[in-house]
């Protein structure tokens, strides 16, 4: 049987400072309750005394029952004066007195990641990884050139806002009321039809602060995030893709649905210098994530601006590879791990990689009939434990399912996946970090 966290046993998850405190409040107490005992005297005592019935089963049940009370008294105003200090602390936030206390004293003291990516895949990650630190950083990708986001940087001439605003909202404090806002897409025959709030919002931002890491800095702090989100570089550029007849195809929306076998990937800019604090996240981590994502169009992306590659390989702190669920049509029709594998080698040396972590759960056959119309299925697990990238293959069930667009779809769980990465990696076991009383309530099954 497992015990839960919720209720009162949330104050006794390890870390919080709190037990220790309340014992000291205790011991304290009783030390004042003998001091008053002594000034009243043994006359003004006995006079209690003479209070409480002789017989023995009233007089047992007076004293337990006066004793449960004060139990109760004492630990309702020791909780009720701790939330109100944290309302003080964090006015109008929602969070449980607990998860705010978990938040201030276990979350800041996790270890730092920092996860390369885009698209949802990057997103997702985070949602869960905000529950085990706040020590986050997301360097995303910056080629997207479809929807809102494409047409922003057309009319615009900035940087792609769509990726960057999936990743803040992901890390923001109360994400399901700021997802549910920014998120918004407005609707009409204007000009604003299909744009979201979120991506408006960045690039009124970026021009008011005359940055677009700015406007991420502005809109981190509006959103109250854990973690920060930089982009991998603040350079204007687009992908461009060989493909197996050897045409060059440029636009990572063009790349992703041309039915050709990709062979390689560049971007169109010849040097595209990387943000300045990607490279010093990358050398400070203690733990690096590469994934979930679109091959060819979330992941490669990063590696090619300059120096992320190279600062990747060099890292000496722990790194993992997040295989995918699903093929994507024409992108990686066909492909198995090792495919996802050996392309992937060819941007960044996978034997300076510590391990891969492997979705190990198929959908459920409802589900994979619709993604086999849309020629996709569940990337094919082929990897050896003795591979010749010298990786540990980690397998775990990581399913879990979204709805998008009116559409349910395959996607890791985000809280699957962070407390995986947890239970596998030294950079959380030398911390000792543990799954959050929200994460651990979600994972407990119900007590017997």
């Amino acid at each position: 049987m497992r015990i839960s966290l919720r209720g009162g046993l949330r104050w006794l998850y390890p870390g919080m400072r709190i037990k220790r405190w309340g014992l000291l409040v205790l011991c304290s107490t009783a030390l004042l309750v003998m001091v008053l005992l002594v000034v009243l005297g043994k006359d003004k005592i006995h006079l209690l005394y003479e209070l409480v019935p002789k017989e023995s089963v009233p007089r047992e049940t007076i004293i337990a029952l006066v004793f449960i009370l004060g139990i109760a008294g004492f630990t309702l105003g020791i909780s009720r004066l701790v939330r109100s200090i944290a309302r003080g602390v964090a006015p109008g936030s929602e969070e449980k007195t607990t998860d705010l206390i978990f938040r201030t004293r276990i979350l800041e003291r996790g270890p730092r990641v920092v996860a390369l990516g885009g698209g949802t895949g990057l997103s997702t990650l985070l949602r869960g990884l905000k529950e085990t630190t706040s020590n986050i950083t997301a360097v995303v990708t910056m080629t997207d050139d479809g929807g809102s986001s494409g047409r922003l940087r057309a009319e615009l001439d900035v940087l792609p806002p769509g990726d960057v605003r999936n990743c803040i909202l992901a890390l923001a404090e109360d994400e399901a009321r700021m997802e549910r806002l920014f998120q918004h897409r407005f609707r009409g025959a204007g000009e604003l039809d299909g744009h979201s709030v979120g991506n408006l919002l960045l690039v009124g931002l970026e021009q008011a602060t005359g940055g677009f890491d700015r406007a991420i800095e502005e809109m981190s702090h509006i959103l109250n995030v854990r973690g920060r989100v930089l982009p991998a570089t603040l350079t204007r550029t687009q992908l461009v893709a060989r493909m197996e007849d050897g045409e060059w195809v440029e636009g990572e929306t063009r790349v992703a649905h041309d039915p050709r076998r990709i062979r390689q990937i560049r971007l169109s800019a010849l040097a595209v210098p990387p943000h300045p604090e990607v490279l010093e996240a990358i050398e400070r981590a203690e733990l690096l994530l590469l994934g979930p994502g679109s091959l060819y169009t979330s992941l490669i992306p990063n590696l090619l601006v300059e120096g992320i590659s190279q600062a990747l390989e060099k890292a000496t702190c722990e790194k993992m590879y997040v295989a995918n669920l699903m093929t994507e049509h024409c992108e990686t029709d066909g492909f198995t791990l090792r495919h996802h594998l050996e392309v992937l080698n060819e941007y960044v040396p996978l034997r300076s990689f510590s391990s891969v972590l492997i979705n190990t759960t198929p959908p459920v056959e409802r589900l994979l009939r619709s993604y086999r119309e849309e020629r996709a299925e569940p990337v094919k697990d082929d990897l050896k434990d003795g591979n010749e990238y010298g990786l540990e293959a980690i397998r775990e069930d990581l399913l879990g399912t979204i709805e998008l667009e009116g559409k349910l779809t395959v996607k890791h769980d985000p809280h699957k996946l962070a407390r995986a990465i947890v239970r596998h990696s030294r950079a959380f076991s030398r911390r000792m970090i543990t799954p959050s009383p929200r994460q651990a309530d979600e994972a407990a099954p119900p007590a017997d």
